[in-house]
């Protein structure tokens, strides 16, 4: 979804083409909508990386708007984590039960989250108030992620944060951002004592005699 096409490029690609015939090959690539440039309409990332373009521009040293871009890395994390509480689309389709007829890649969490924060991240590690908000989005996210892998993933780019900071702010501003990658970890702790708690309080069910 959203991705660039040259004409050309296979859409698709299928097992065993010789038992496609021609009509059916139109058929399928009339199933994709194309058109000259990317909307809003399903693309998601699209949406968000004008959102992205936004805070850039208000970091740039012409500009040096910090509360716009504040205001930006707000707007994202609230997007991700609607994301992260989604019930996602399958990627696996099948026709008759367990053969396997469609793969669709869709985009995951953690190239969404590049996407969001990368950027940002990277311009901001002068800008110690867009950097800390960045630490305030990522422990949102994470007090709100169902999955453990989500949070790991938000940690590792909560420590970039950190280490792309320290040779360029000072040193009690590098100590806010510790505090809130501190936080970040107790968060994450929590979660996996409370998960390890729960599986083993679950009784386990069995069928009667």
């Amino acid at each position: 979804m959203g991705q660039f096409v040259p004409a050309g490029v296979p859409l698709a690609r299928v097992s065993k083409p010789e038992r496609v015939p021609a009509d059916r090959t139109r058929h399928i690539i009339a199933a994709f909508d194309i058109g000259p440039t990317r909307t809003l309409q399903q693309d998601v990332e699209f949406g968000i990386i004008q959102i992205v373009d936004i805070a850039l521009r208000a970091m740039s040293p012409g500009v040096n708007d910090p509360s716009t871009a504040i205001s930006c890395v707000d707007q994202l994390s609230r997007i991700m984590i609607l994301w992260t509480n989604r019930r996602p689309p399958s990627s696996h389709y099948y026709s008759p039960p367990h053969v396997l007829r469609l793969f669709v890649p869709w985009m995951s969490f953690e190239g969404l989250l590049d996407t969001a924060f990368e950027q940002i991240r990277h311009y901001a590690v002068a800008d110690i108030a867009v950097s800390l908000r960045l630490m305030r989005a990522f422990n949102d996210i994470a007090s709100v992620a169902q999955h453990p892998d989500l949070r790991t993933k938000l940690l590792e780019r909560a420590r970039r944060v950190v280490t792309g900071c320290a040779g360029r702010l000072t040193q009690d501003e590098v100590v806010k951002l510790q505090q809130r990658l501190a936080a970040l970890e107790a968060i994450i702790a929590a979660e996996c004592r409370m998960s390890e708690c729960v599986s083993e309080k679950v009784p386990v069910v069995r069928g009667s005699k």
